[in-house]
């Protein structure tokens, strides 16, 4: 474990590339093995307003990744933080711990933020209105929303106390794990439900993606399903009855254009429609 997190904390950003096109190459291969849906699409020309997005994320990531180094070693050096405060541990336990934190902060308590806050919803509304969810939507964020992420994790390494060797696992991590709920491959049933008790799987998050509340509010974890389960956030539904995209910006080709996705979160929306989950 030592040697794990000796080598993120200066993981080169070399590594960290492979790791984002390698998880992609990875996961794009085995959607067009085992799709879950047979997309009529040129995949492409879908990929292309995702990967510009994912490069905006790269970019702001990047620019801003001192703030999130000097916080990190912040942190550690004032032993300041929730994993800090605890008693000792052995170091696998302390790397859990940080990790897990960090994934309900950084991640879901973001994404449910990003839901419940008007203004924010507007921005995160680019990452819903794929109509055809592949491992390339996992990244697929407005730059403001890459700005918005990267201030609930700058809040999880205060708050926690993570060092950047944890922060760097974290980010790896979720990196691989969204490409995978993301991604458009078919697993059996059983198996997708049996993950979907510990991590969270492709057919939980896809649930996410439906195009109507209330599965739009719901399912918002990224690594681990823990949190949606213990906060109720948790819903299921068939498979086959997914709809993407969202209701209130029904234009796929709309959806499709970098510039209108660029000024989507400033324009008017259709009122939204709830269904009945009951049902």
């Amino acid at each position: 474990m030592e040697t794990l997190i000796n080598y993120f904390e200066t993981i080169p950003s070399l590594h960290r590339s492979i790791i984002l096109v390698g998880g992609i190459t990875i996961f794009w291969l085995i959607e067009g093995a085992v799709p879950l849906f047979k997309f009529d699409y040129k995949k492409w020309k879908h990929a292309i307003p995702n990967f510009f997005f994912t490069l905006t994320t790269i970019i702001i990531n990047f620019g801003l990744a001192f703030i999130l180094l000097n916080s990190a070693d912040w942190v550690l050096a004032n032993d300041f933080g929730i994993i800090n405060w605890l008693p000792t541990m052995p170091l696998w336990l302390y790397v859990v711990l940080g990790v897990l934190l960090l994934d309900f902060i950084g991640a879901y308590l973001a994404h449910y933020v990003e839901h419940k806050v008007k203004p924010l919803w507007m921005i995160h509304l680019v990452h819903h209105t794929d109509h055809k969810v592949d491992t390339t939507t996992a990244n697929r964020h407005h730059p403001l929303e890459s700005v918005i992420r990267f201030i609930f994790t700058l809040l999880g390494v205060f708050i926690i106390g993570a060092p950047i060797g944890i922060v760097m696992l974290y980010q790896s991590l979720s990196l691989v794990a969204t490409q995978f709920s993301h991604a458009n491959m078919k697993l059996p049933k059983k198996v997708d439900h049996f993950i979907s008790y510990f991590l969270v799987s492709p057919d939980m998050h896809k649930i996410h993606h439906h195009y109507v509340l209330p599965y739009t509010d719901s399912n918002y974890g990224n690594i681990f399903s823990i949190w949606d389960r213990m906060f109720g956030t948790y819903m299921k539904m068939n498979r086959e009855d997914l709809v993407y995209g969202v209701d209130v910006f029904p234009d796929e080709i709309t959806n499709s254009n970098i510039k209108d996705l660029l000024i989507q979160p400033f324009q008017k929306y259709q009122k939204p429609t709830t269904i009945d989950s009951s049902k």
